[in-house]
């Protein structure tokens, strides 16, 4: 029984993954609009204090379990909303980046490739981070990774 839970859960997410992935490749964004202006800011410090694992053992202490569960998927949809953000930022850094490719300034173009290369692995950092909250909804008493989406989101 658990191991069908496991299996649809983890489908759920990949297809959700998939079709994301989907999505923004088949959804170009317009060179006519600012490509700086689409990038939403992320309060950092809060989603630092999401993802620290001395907070969640603190709120797990404090709570009873079944209070732990509901606190904690509240934090993890949270997560997501922060991870989903910073997705969709370095899709636009990416086309930022990929437009600065152009420019003659042979330091320019090492920049941009740079800043593209570090964009692409946020976006595959939030995409694991994504799979895993997703089995941490199913079992908020699991562990959760999504530091690895801050640290690159800060870089």
């Amino acid at each position: 029984m658990t191991l069908a839970i496991i299996l649809v859960v983890f489908s759920v997410v990949a297809l959700g993954v998939i079709l994301r992935f989907a999505l923004a490749h088949s959804l170009q964004i317009s060179r006519d609009v600012s490509l700086k202006g689409q990038i939403e800011p992320i309060d950092v410090a809060a989603f630092r204090n999401l993802v620290d694992p001395d907070e969640e053992e603190y709120l797990r202490r404090r709570l009873l379990s079944g209070e732990f569960r509901t606190v904690q998927r509240k934090r993890l949809r949270a997560m997501a909303a922060y991870i989903l953000t910073a997705w969709r930022n370095a899709g636009v850094l990416i086309s930022i980046g990929q437009a600065a490719m152009t420019a003659s300034d042979p330091s320019t173009v090492e920049a941009a490739r740079q800043m593209v290369s570090d964009a692409i692995l946020l976006r595959q950092n939030a995409a694991l981070a994504l799979c895993r909250i997703g089995v941490a909804l199913a079992w908020p008493h699991s562990g959760l990774a999504a530091a690895p989406v801050l640290r690159g989101y800060e870089r």
